[in-house]
């Protein structure tokens, strides 16, 4: 009999990447609605979608203009973490925080996630990199997600 053990970390991922996506197919055109409405009011908000061919929403990248202000003097070093909450979608929540010179956190762009996977996570990346006009933080505070890591190290091999 071979027993293996498996941290917290690794039972939520494995059942996490066994969810499926409870969202049905009109949902994605309700969340561009509302996008575009966020726009009309702020012209340079940023969002992008990742839609299945079936329509439904995959994952979802968001930014509004002071994200985007904030993150040329504080891009030093941003945390990104998954595991603060997952909503009634089973969407994982994906803040990109950095610091200011106030010690404050400050919001530098969100997302929803359907899956913790490498592909995912390389997505999510280079939608913020494209948002944030391709420039890279100096360093990203994570926690020890192997798929996390194989994306850092594809979108921002410096």
């Amino acid at each position: 009999m071979e027993i293996s053990s498996f941290g917290e970390k690794e039972c939520r991922n494995y059942l996490q990447e066994k969810r499926r996506l409870q969202l049905g197919a009109g949902d994605a055109h309700a969340v561009y609605q509302y996008f575009l409405r966020m726009q009309s009011k702020d012209p340079d908000f940023f969002h992008v979608m990742d839609v299945a061919e079936d329509g439904r929403l995959r994952n979802v990248f968001w930014a509004d203009a002071r994200s985007m202000v904030a993150y040329e003097p504080y891009r030093d070093a941003i945390t990104f973490d998954t595991t603060y909450l997952t909503n009634r979608y089973k969407m994982l929540f994906a803040p990109f925080v950095g610091v200011n010179h106030h010690g404050e956190s400050v919001l530098l762009g969100c997302g929803l996630l359907s899956k913790e996977d490498t592909e995912t996570f390389v997505w999510l990346f280079k939608s913020w990199l494209c948002c944030m006009s391709y420039k890279p933080p100096n360093a990203i505070i994570t926690d020890q997600c192997k798929a996390m890591q194989n994306a850092i190290e594809e979108v921002f091999p410096q």
